[in-house]
């Protein structure tokens, strides 16, 4: 390529005034944003003695949970829709025959790798029984990587603990957020 090239535009550089030579609109520019910042209210609490308020509890994606159906039994099917829509790779689940009549099969075994998910709540919106949710819960913290993967009792455990804070979508009574 040749800079005689009939193909190439030559674009003019724009000439500049004495301010913007001197970057003069820009260094008011951060001043500005850095003065504003400086009188704003402040958003930073002192965690773990303060909780931080969360907007809208039930749109948020902290932990996930298993939900349960009204007898108390695991409401996952064993479809492995989660597991497919995963992007992080970090649903595992081993499927077994139903000792139920209403479904042909159950999760055995349903794992969650916490530490690998990117919580982008692809499992829930794949989910078709509404067996798996996000919650609210965002202090995870663990001592091991082991202590991160959450087995189907842990879900289920992080189901009965968030369960009347924050219902399944289907007993919240219409209200989508």
């Amino acid at each position: 390529m040749k800079p005689t090239d009939p193909n190439i535009r030559w674009i003019e550089e724009p000439r500049l005034g004495l301010t913007g030579r001197m970057y003069l609109p820009l260094v008011v520019q951060g001043l500005t944003t850095t003065t504003r910042h400086l009188v704003s209210p402040k958003q930073t609490v002192s965690f773990p003695e303060e909780r931080p308020k969360i907007g809208n509890p039930l749109i948020y994606r902290g932990v996930h949970r298993l939900n349960k159906d009204d007898a108390g039994r695991v409401k996952c099917v064993a479809c492995f829709l989660c597991a497919t829509a995963c992007p992080a790779h970090c649903i595992d689940i081993i499927a077994a025959p139903s000792p139920w009549p209403d479904r042909e099969k159950y999760p055995e075994s349903f794992v969650i790798d916490e530490l690998r998910c990117i919580f982008c709540g692809m499992c829930e919106e794949a989910c078709p029984v509404e067996a798996i949710e996000l919650t609210s819960l965002f202090d995870l913290t663990g001592r091991s990587r082991e202590e991160m993967v959450f087995d189907k009792e842990k879900l289920l455990s992080v189901y009965d603990q968030t369960k009347d804070a924050e219902p399944m979508p289907s007993h919240r009574g219409g209200t989508t957020p």
